[in-house]
């Protein structure tokens, strides 16, 4: 056994090599890298202001609905622009509106004027520039590495976010509690976080401008949008193993998803944390996905991986419960650090299943209609935030990660194409 680990080791420690290599892709990973730390220092600055400012679990899942919504509402479109347009361009101008819209934030926060709204507006612009160019992000990495290096490529984007995720939320938590000297009521250090993203963001556009490829355009240019995207959702319905993918990436955003947005009020409510503690909460989730995410370079030989797939959404769901009936500090720590690990195996899993499923010409539109999945995460998190606001935030992830279990042994049990996802990519697009 220790001699098939250390194989697999040394074989994805190679894979990574060979990935980080392919110079195109570094940039993109870099840049990737740049934009996940802006969003995970988001995360904390967001959410603490949010939760100081109306002290409700459901005005955070107010914010994070308005934060999602453009994902279901521009999704499709955003994959329509991957297929059409150059990927490069898409994403450089991406990344510069996030950072003039951050900056446009960042003048209100530090006007002491800032509301409730401010951030619902800011969620939904932040929202729907992702959607518009996320599929871009996603479909542009199998253009920029060799087909046996794409679970190792896939494997370093998920380990760069979850890297963003350890180090960007505590460094956002501390530079917030450091420079508000324990005043709740500052918002100086929240705005200096802001101004900390927008460069971040910045320095993204211009990673991005190093690399020397634009990204294919599709072929079918004649055709309008909106029926580009119908053919996107012909071809998820005509292969059930896409179709099983993306269900099995639905329920976890369902019932995984809401214990980040509730975490605000965990660590307030139960634990009686800062935002230091907020942003180590954090931190210690993305420390244990960095090895769920590190995992994904040894996924291209994993046997049953369909099994491990919903062996993993059970997981998640169990452990979410779990950390919901937690109060002790060392075992929430550990918790939402296996959280992490489960969370981004299960994930990097899909993500990696999809993306060799799924026949070129289609991956933008492909990519698209997983992202608009993943903009239901307001059918989850509201119930649960409901739950939070009457019977406690713990009592709510119980409910969550219940819920998590019960609707993917149903999947399993009732939708044929989740029990497909193990079949090989077709030959030819349908």
């Amino acid at each position: 056994m220790f001699g098939c680990f250390n194989r697999g080791f040394i074989l994805a420690t190679r894979d990574i090599r060979h990935t980080l290599a392919v110079r195109n892709f570094l940039w993109l990973w870099v840049g990737s890298l740049g934009s996940s730390f802006a969003m995970n220092m988001q995360i904390i600055a967001r959410g603490w202001l949010v939760y100081e400012l109306t002290e409700s679990p459901l005005d955070l899942a107010w914010v994070t609905m308005s934060f999602m919504v453009p994902t279901v509402l521009f999704s499709l479109y955003g994959g329509v622009l991957a297929d059409r347009l150059k990927k490069k361009k898409v994403i450089i101008w991406a990344q510069t509106l996030n950072c003039l819209a951050t900056v446009v934030m960042a003048v209100i926060i530090f006007s002491a004027q800032v509301t409730f709204w401010d951030f619902i507006w800011f969620g939904f612009f932040n929202g729907a520039v992702l959607a518009l160019s996320m599929p871009a992000r996603q479909a542009f990495v199998p253009e920029l590495v060799p087909d046996h290096l794409l679970f190792a490529a896939m494997g370093l984007n998920t380990t760069g976010w979850n890297l963003a995720r350890i180090v960007g939320p505590a460094f956002a938590g501390l530079l917030i509690a450091l420079i508000a000297g324990g005043d709740k009521t500052s918002t100086f250090g929240v705005g200096v976080v802001y101004v900390v993203i927008a460069t971040l963001y910045g320095m993204s556009a211009a990673t991005m401008m190093l690399i020397d490829k634009s990204g294919r355009v599709s072929q079918q240019s004649k055709a309008t949008a909106w029926t580009d995207m119908k053919e996107g959702l012909r071809y998820v319905m005509a292969h059930p193993p896409v179709f099983g993918l993306i269900v099995l990436s639905i329920i976890p955003f369902l019932f995984g998803m809401p214990l980040n947005t509730l975490l605000p009020a965990f660590n307030e409510s139960v634990m009686g944390g800062g935002p230091d503690d907020l942003g180590f909460l954090v931190s210690a989730m993305g420390a244990g996905a960095i090895v769920g995410s590190l995992m994904m370079a040894t996924m291209g030989s994993l046997r049953n991986k369909g099994a491990w797939l919903i062996i993993t959404c059970v997981a998640w769901g169990a452990i979410t419960s779990a950390f919901g009936m937690s109060q002790t500090p060392w075992l929430v720590f550990t918790l939402i650090a296996v959280i992490g690990w489960v969370s981004s195996w299960n994930m990097s899993l899909n993500r990696g299943m999809l993306q060799m499923q799924v026949d070129d010409h289609m991956r933008g539109r492909i990519m698209s209609i997983d992202m608009m999945s993943h903009g239901l995460m307001p059918l989850g998190v509201f119930p649960i935030a409901l739950i939070a606001e009457h019977y406690g935030v713990g009592m709510a992830l119980v409910a969550s990660g219940s819920a998590f279990i019960v609707l993917t042994l149903l999947c399993v049990l009732f939708v044929p194409s989740v029990r497909t996802t193990d079949q090989e990519r077709p030959t030819a697009a349908t």
